[in-house]
């Protein structure tokens, strides 16, 4: 090898991790504008819930049925809106759905990062537990993709009903890995999301949702983290989905209702 052509590939070897270090915030988060303002309703309340430093994160809640009503709160995925479950309200058995877009995603603000969105997520709790009309005892959490972890981590801070994952990874790490097998992304990595360090101590029952067809969080990633589980647990394959088509089958909404039926 010729001495131009080591220094090539050189530098070649040394850039790309150099790029993907500077530029993992945009490849792990992609926040998005407000896509469309949910149908006003009598059910339907605009909020805004104040994080522990000061930033305004802002969604809605939507009644469900009774006084007090039992509670999901979603976290969605790394490239999710979550305006449009507003009008999806009706698939969740009667209960009371708690929509807050992460910071930097919809109306809310500040800039997307793991320790803010968990740290973001106990502060949404702690809101929904004090809120009139919601029975704290009643509250599940529900994290799809990129929110199971921030669902996982609010099962090991705070007490859960209950708990949905749809399309969980064990570790953003080991996910990363097996699409980036040529990157040491183990020492890169600085969003980590490592559901699979907590799952064993906890205790939260859950139902995991998985499409059989996921290739950007493969059914592995999610099976590893319900092996560890450490409470109840379910888990249901929705066949002939992927990653983004799996709310698209009617097996998907039946077995969401059918969990929450089950945490009354």
């Amino acid at each position: 090898m010729t001495d131009s052509l080591v220094k090539i590939v050189l530098g070649v070897a040394l850039t790309v991790p150099l790029l993907v270090w500077l530029l993992q915030d945009r490849m792990v988060f992609f926040p998005r504008p407000l896509e469309f303002r949910p149908v006003p309703r009598a059910s339907l309340e605009e909020i805004t819930i104040t994080a522990a430093d000061g930033v305004k994160l802002r969604g809605w809640f939507v009644a469900g049925r009774g006084t007090p009503a039992p509670l999901v709160i979603y976290f969605g995925g790394n490239a999710e809106e979550v305006s449009w479950l507003a009008d999806a309200a009706g698939r969740f058995a009667g209960w009371s759905l708690l929509l807050v877009n992460y910071r930097g995603y919809g109306e809310s603000e500040g800039r997307p990062g793991e320790g803010a969105l968990l740290r973001d997520a106990v502060s949404v709790y702690d809101y929904a537990a004090r809120r009139p009309g919601v029975d704290p005892v009643r509250i599940v959490a529900m994290g799809r993709s990129l929110g199971s972890g921030v669902a996982v981590h609010l099962a090991g801070e705070r007490p859960l009903r209950g708990l949905i994952l749809v399309s969980p990874y064990d570790s953003l790490v080991a996910v990363a890995r097996r699409h980036y097998p040529y990157l040491p992304v183990s020492l890169m990595l600085r969003h980590r999301f490592d559901s699979i360090a907590h799952a064993p101590r906890i205790r939260t029952p859950l139902l995991c949702l998985v499409a059989t067809e996921d290739r950007v969080i493969p059914v592995s990633h999610s099976r590893t983290l319900f092996d560890a589980w450490g409470g109840p647990k379910a888990l249901r394959k929705v066949p002939r989905a992927d990653h983004d088509s799996i709310a698209g089958d009617p097996a998907y909404w039946a077995a969401l209702a059918d969990f929450l039926e089950s945490m009354r």
